[in-house]
């Protein structure tokens, strides 16, 4: 399924997400050059804009966390999956209920008695981020015997960064780790640059924050190493990023650490490994908080991965969207769409922006959908609140018009209709989808071309 990418789209919403379609059966590691940086990373620090950003491109998520026995909880197995590639990770211990805390805090504290307790959510800068409850930030040092007072305003609750959207992240699990003592503080990320058709690392010799704040403050910090996906990375590139990072203590451990991460990124299908902040202490480098992504296409072979697969942490739409196998991208606005054919569906939000409206979801059906697959589809857009007109748009080829129809009369009769709904049919049994419409005596706005089905949307809800 294609991933949240195009939430943020503004007016070139279809020119933006046609980027992606080209994306779409591809696995990260043998089409690179068709690959793009994360946005909310890569952006901001001068790669080429691509909509892999906000909701994380084809993505699953890990966050850092002690090596324990497998769990169904994605975090825990974070550091795991480094330590299987060398990487020094922090010790610390998740905790998924209040109970827990006050022992894990114990166990976690340093000679002064105090702790880290950080939030885990699939989202950068919770740091600088902000619970819908009023306390600020996600991260906090506190003494052990404090921390369960303010674990419970953290625990359950949901936090809102700059990645994480206006809605934010529900936060399921603490991680609560051990204060440790720190040099200083850099950031390393490894992502996908669509310019040098392959993975790219990008370091700064300061770090701790997000890497938007980061671009902004430092930009003559910001490094940039490209990697040749044929040949791996080289120990001189290493040693290169090493030096970028400004690293005090053993370089050539350190290039070995950098050299693990890019392993691990490789070998896992990673679609980014952002390490923030990669951290120095009076010995070594160690990966104090990190962010692993995955390629969805890399299911198949690696399996243990997505089993760890957290779907609180995902739109809701798009979970149900994806148990049909339906493409589906959440937008920001209020006129369904139900589309066969990624292209037409890039065509249809294209000019329901230039008709002056706005999308509120990319949903291809595909080319052979079943009809329990349009109701599925029918469903989700329905169940969305901000929708206030649904627009199908269906050119029948492979898929017949008669399906769609049919889909769309039982839907109807599952969740009722309560918002405009505009119907534009052609193609393959146009004629008998027609004929199933209107025996339904659905009260339904025909169009005649997909002009005419985009105005009148736009009009049905003005």
């Amino acid at each position: 399924m294609l991933r949240k990418a195009a939430q943020r789209l503004g007016a070139d919403a279809g020119s933006r997400a046609r980027q992606l379609q080209q994306l779409r059966f591809l696995n990260v590691h043998e089409y690179q050059a068709l690959a793009g940086p994360e946005t909310t990373l890569g952006q901001r620090v001068g790669l080429p804009s691509s909509d892999a950003g906000h909701a994380r491109f084809r993505g699953r998520f890990l966050s850092v966390a002690p090596p324990l026995p497998p769990t169904n909880r994605y975090l825990v197995q974070g550091a795991q999956i480094m330590s299987q590639y060398g990487i020094n990770v922090p010790p610390g211990i998740p905790v998924f209920k209040l109970d827990e805390l006050a022992p894990a805090a114990q166990k976690m504290a340093d000679e002064a008695g105090e702790i880290v307790l950080k939030s885990q959510i699939l989202a950068g800068g919770r740091g600088l981020g902000k619970f819908t409850n009023g306390l600020q930030g996600g991260v906090h040092i506190c003494k052990a015997d404090e921390a369960p007072q303010l674990a419970a305003k953290m625990l359950g609750e949901t936090l809102v960064t700059k990645q994480t959207g206006p809605k934010g992240k529900p936060v399921n699990t603490l991680y609560v780790a051990n204060k440790m003592k720190l040099k200083r503080e850099m950031y390393f990320a490894i992502l996908l640059d669509r310019k040098s058709a392959g993975p790219v690392m990008i370091g700064c010799s300061e770090g701790g924050t997000s890497i938007e704040d980061l671009a902004e403050k430092y930009p003559d910090k910001i490094v940039k190493i490209p990697i040749d996906i044929r040949t791996g990375i080289t120990d001189a590139e290493a040693m290169q990023m090493v030096e970028g990072l400004k690293v005090t203590t053993d370089k050539k451990a350190a290039a070995e650490q950098i050299k693990g991460l890019y392993k691990l990124f490789v070998e896992k299908d990673c679609t980014m490994v952002e390490v923030n902040p990669l951290a120095e202490t009076d010995k070594e480098l160690v990966a104090a908080d990190a962010k692993l992504g995955f390629d969805d296409n890399a299911a198949f072979r690696q399996p243990d991965l997505f089993a760890m697969r957290d779907e609180s942490q995902e739109d809701p739409r798009e979970v149900a969207a994806g148990k049909y196998d339906l493409n589906y991208i959440g937008l920001d606005g209020s006129i369904g769409c139900m589309v066969n054919g990624a292209g037409l569906a890039m065509a249809t939000m294209d000019i329901i922006k230039l008709r002056g409206g706005a999308p509120a979801n990319f949903l291809d059906v595909g080319g052979n959908a079943s009809e329990d697959q349009v109701v599925a589809a029918f469903k989700i857009l329905t169940s969305d609140p901000q929708v206030k007109a649904i627009l199908v748009n269906i050119f029948g080829g492979i898929m017949r018009c008669d399906v769609i129809a049919s889909g769309i009369v039982n839907a109807a009769k599952q969740v009722g209709m309560k918002v405009p709904l505009v119907v534009r049919l052609e193609g393959t049994n146009v004629e008998k989808g027609k004929e199933i419409l209107a025996a339904s005596n659905m009260n339904l706005i025909a169009a005649s071309d997909l002009d005419d089905a985009a105005t009148k949307a736009v009009a049905s809800i003005a």
